[in-house]
């Protein structure tokens, strides 16, 4: 079973704005995601907006869709996948220092049978996937943090 939340958090020493120019260009999913390889928006990006995607893990390929559910500038940028039915966010938040950036994958309502059952099958199961989801946002953050520092 899906876990309802898997989050990681940052904080970076960079405004508002700049943060938020990095994480709302979804075509730069890829310089930050360990598991994207393409993340296309099918219009501007705004709620509404679809995205084909394709991922990656290890040697094994597959795509995905999406749908952007929540557009606040300089404070969220939500999408769901629809094959399984998660919400992955970035949330920012202003600090004395910069910015805080939150990186969420929300699974409240589960995911579908068809995504646990080729998790069970081709990553080792539910918990060790989900590790690497985690292990992923870390390493997206950090990415993010660099690239909004630089």
């Amino acid at each position: 079973m899906a876990a309802p939340l898997l989050q990681a958090q940052i904080d970076i020493d960079a405004p508002v704005a700049t943060v938020w120019a990095l994480v709302s260009d979804l075509s730069r999913m890829p310089q930050w995601s360990p598991q994207c390889r393409l993340m296309k928006a099918l219009g501007p990006v705004r709620q509404g907006t679809r995205t084909i995607n394709l991922n990656r893990r290890n040697k094994m390929y597959w795509p995905t869709t999406c749908v952007v559910t929540e557009v606040i500038p300089e404070k969220k940028m939500a999408f769901q996948v629809n094959q399984n039915g998660t919400i992955w966010s970035y949330e920012l938040e202003p600090t004395d220092a910069g910015t805080r950036l939150v990186e969420s994958r929300h699974a409240e309502n589960g995911v579908t049978a068809f995504s646990t059952l080729s998790i069970n099958a081709m990553f080792g199961g539910v918990p060790n996937f989900e590790q690497e989801l985690v292990d992923g946002m870390n390493a997206s953050l950090s990415r993010i943090k660099a690239a909004a520092e630089s």
